[in-house]
């Protein structure tokens, strides 16, 4: 759903340090009150708890329209749909000068990299089960460490590449390729994973329009005319016409999927990324329970192994780099 899990910590480390001038002596902010604090540490698990499972049951409603509707044409909808549940929040940030950019190629690779990540998990909703999906997408933040090397010029040291081998073997400890863990369904897997690394470029690429000055608003707001568009065009080859039902599925995925982006914005203005980002990984819990009560898809003890394993790894990716700062 544009993957909430998984990583959205390194979306959300701002604000960007700014540099104050040397005449400024500003006062000494006043200790936080503790119960305040506390309140507000609840409510931001609350909500990440709440946009976790609201992006399950978005993810649920595209497993149910399966493939009786192309790919390309629910994506259309999720982003048409989710472009009026995001105009009050254009409208909060100032409006169209909020949307302004000074970057629009970078735009259009966030966008093209969005759908390759939309493409992977909504392809993967049709022929996988969706607790597999949504662990398939926990692979996110370990591409993210391999390609921030390249890419942003990170060093990793030996712990985190130890973690992300692991993370991987996770990985294939669930498809178990060449066996019955593939199900016969290996270019769900491939596609799910390719998806996977497009998110991670996705972060990569907001990550650097970030520090460029460019509002989260104007990236959320363009993605999502971007990938219409796009989705748009890829569509019309293959149109089919929704029954009433499917309309409804679709409408759900796009203002659902809104507002657990709004669920999750909200939760991390209200507490820190440090506490909030595990609770993320609750997905595997929602979209298991959806999965097994729903369509009877009940992970084996290889999936829950190779599950834990995954989400193990990432977490630990996230307490070396988030909790203690260091890229050993």
């Amino acid at each position: 759903m544009g993957f909430a899990f998984g990583g959205l910590a390194f979306m959300r480390r701002g604000p960007y340090p700014c540099r104050l001038e040397p005449s400024m002596h500003p006062d000494p902010p006043a200790p936080p009150d503790p119960a305040a604090l506390s309140r507000a540490r609840r409510r931001g698990i609350a909500l990440v708890l709440m946009a976790s499972a609201t992006f399950a049951l978005a993810a649920a409603f595209a497993k149910a329209i399966g493939a009786a509707v192309p790919v390309a044409e629910v994506i259309l909808f999720r982003n048409l749909f989710a472009i009026p549940a995001l105009l009050p929040v254009v409208l909060a940030a100032g409006g169209w000068a909020a949307l302004r950019t000074r970057n629009p190629m970078s735009h259009a690779a966030r966008t093209l990299f969005g759908m390759m990540g939309m493409i992977g998990a909504f392809y993967g909703y049709v022929h996988l089960p969706i607790a597999t999906v949504t662990a398939l997408g926990f692979t996110m933040p370990l591409f993210l460490t391999v390609l921030s090397v390249p890419l942003l010029g990170e060093r990793v040291g030996w712990r985190r590449g130890a973690a992300v081998l692991v993370g991987f073997l996770g990985v294939l400890m669930m498809v178990r390729p060449g066996g019955e863990g593939m199900r016969g369904e290996g270019l769900a897997v491939t596609l799910c994973l390719l998806g996977s690394v497009g998110w991670a470029l996705a972060m990569i690429t907001i990550r650097r329009m970030g520090e460029a000055g460019e509002s989260a608003v104007a990236i959320v707001f363009w993605f999502a005319v971007g990938s219409a568009v796009l989705a748009g065009i890829a569509a019309l080859p293959v149109w089919v016409w929704p029954t009433p039902l499917q309309w409804l599925l679709l409408l759900g995925i796009g203002l659902v999927s809104a507002l657990a982006q709004v669920l999750m914005t909200s939760a991390y203005r209200s507490g820190e990324t440090t506490l909030l980002a595990p609770f993320e990984y609750s997905g595997i819990v929602w979209t298991t329970a959806l999965g097994g009560f729903i369509w009877a898809e009940l992970p084996d003890a290889w999936d829950f192994a190779g599950i834990a394993v995954l989400v193990g790894a990432g977490l630990y990716i996230w307490h070396r780099e988030v909790v203690l700062g260091v890229k050993r």
